[in-house]
């Protein structure tokens, strides 16, 4: 290897093999220790070759997901719901997810965890510099605020390889620090992200938050003890957009009182009720676990599960439903097969719904199934255009903005312009592809080439020509406030701002 650069996983394997022969070592070194072992130019080399798990960054940023410490929800426990205080891990965790392991190893620490998740990226051969934290735990909105915001400062704080005195020193150091936060998303249940919630929210700098919608219908909402309506829901829903927050949807098919038929009812709800559409969603159908109440009322034989060939079919008919706007974020829960009493225990069950539709001959048209990351097509620079799709939201008007190959119907990147009465907000601005480094040139990738100063310039215009702003602001990460000010944008917090 000190000699040729191997092109490809074969010859690389080749060398391996030879080199272990000839320096009479057992086995053949992982692609991580050799990565490991690397002088610096050589590892910038073969980088790209000897990374594990590619889809870690195949989006354009690195998910780092931590965990708060176990805490209950003030409304009590859902019936599906495993996990909790009780059981020493946070709620609705059985603690064996890979997060919560990570989580516990650490004492829940935040700095620890995302130091820990920093460096098994590295090490895998995954560059660190644009991270999407991910804050789970629970009703994270339902936690004493000083507790909140002490949680995202370490996050902060590990970034950026020092401990500063406040929050607000944090998020301003992390604009330059070689570690930078462009999206913070907490979840949260329906009725706990009131405006209070949402205002602080914001202040800790979250760009997404995730609200555990389940069910449209009440009465299956109730049956399972959680605590809140459809309408508020909705209510949620709006605030979030009207805070210009991402905003996504945990939905769970499956629970008592509810049918196929009626899931279908749930998620058609979802997508053309105006009150929702969320930008993304999580599948999570229903799962018998230890520790619930819904395991006793499944142990009476008065409760029974889809089985995973009707969820493989239920998530097939919703992939075909889902409109182009809205990402499929993830479908099925990190949880082992042995640990789940009855349910679907497939762990790919994205990847069978997929095969039902091709059987069928349709195709998902959510984000994720399109992105140049994912689709395993290399879009034709030549062919790149903006389409534009409109749609009603939350009292108020969505414009989703997308460069694509429409031939081959592969999407580099995509804008969220809403107008509402607060004005106009970008709340999402994202280019896909592997990550490129924040001070590195494109070279063969899509990050850096413009795409997003096209959009933003685009939004721009519509917001002033078609619906007479007189500025426009963007929820943005305290990682990406820079990229902002270089557009022309100022920090008016926890927007950046720019008059038209």
């Amino acid at each position: 290897m000190r000699d040729r650069v191997p092109t490809s996983k074969d010859e690389l394997q080749q060398l391996k093999r030879r080199a272990a022969r000839s320096h009479g070592i057992i086995g053949i070194p992982s692609d991580p220790d050799v990565l490991g072992r690397l002088p610096p130019a050589r590892r910038d080399e073969l980088v790209d070759l000897l990374r594990i798990k590619p889809a870690r960054t195949a989006s354009g940023v690195a998910v780092v997901t931590v965990m708060t410490a176990p805490h209950a929800c003030p409304h009590g426990v859902c019936t599906f719901c495993p996990g909790g205080p009780r059981f020493g891990t946070p709620q609705s965790y059985l603690g064996t997810e890979p997060a919560a392991r990570r989580a516990a190893l650490h004492d829940y620490d935040p700095g620890e965890q995302v130091v820990a998740r920093l460096r098994s990226l590295r090490d895998i051969g995954h560059p660190t510099d644009k991270v999407d934290l991910i804050v789970l735990g629970g009703t994270f909105t339902s936690l004493e605020r000083g507790y909140q915001e002490w949680f995202v400062k370490g996050c902060l704080d590990a970034m950026n390889g020092d401990i500063s005195d406040s929050l607000g020193t944090a998020q301003t150091k992390n604009e330059t620090a070689g570690v930078r936060c462009i999206g913070l998303t907490i979840e949260t249940k329906p009725d706990c992200f009131l405006g209070s919630e949402v205002d602080a929210c914001l202040g800790l700098g979250t760009t997404r938050v995730e609200l555990g919608i389940q069910s449209t219908h009440d009465d299956v909402l109730e049956a399972v003890h959680r605590g809140h309506t459809d309408a508020q829901s909705r209510a949620a829903m709006g605030r979030a957009k009207a805070a210009g927050l991402k905003v996504g949807a945990h939905m769970m098919p499956g629970l008592p009182g509810s049918d196929c038929d009626r899931d279908l009812d749930s998620f058609r709800t979802l997508f053309e009720d105006s009150d929702y559409r969320p930008d993304f969603l999580k599948i999570y159908p229903t799962l018998v676990l230890p520790g619930t109440a819904l395991y006793g009322l499944w142990k009476s034989g008065r409760y029974s599960p889809l089985s995973t060939e009707q969820a493989v079919d239920l998530v097939a008919r919703v992939k075909a439903m889902v409109p182009r706007w809205c990402r499929i974020q993830r479908v099925q829960r990190e949880i082992g097969a042995p640990e789940i009493q009855d349910g679907p225990k497939k762990g790919d069950l994205r990847l069978l719904a997929r095969e039902r539709l091709r059987q069928l001959g349709l195709r998902c048209s959510c984000v994720r199934c399109r992105e140049v990351g994912f689709r395993g097509i290399e879009p034709r620079p030549e062919a790149l255009t903006i389409l534009r799709c409109d749609y009603e939201s939350s009292r108020g008007h969505e414009v989703f903005l997308s460069i694509e190959d429409p031939g081959l119907d592969v999407l580099v990147a995509y804008a969220r312009l809403r107008i509402d009465e607060s004005g106009a907000t970008v709340r999402e601005l994202k280019v896909f592809g592997p990550m490129v480094e924040i001070h590195e040139a494109a070279q063969d990738r899509w990050q850096h080439r413009g795409f997003g100063r096209r959009l933003m310039s685009e939004c721009e215009r519509l917001a002033r020509h078609e619906f007479n702003a007189r500025e426009v602001r963007v929820t943005a990460g305290v990682g990406v406030r820079g990229y902002y000010r270089n557009l022309g944008y100022d920090l008016r917090a926890p927007y950046m701002v720019k008059g038209l």
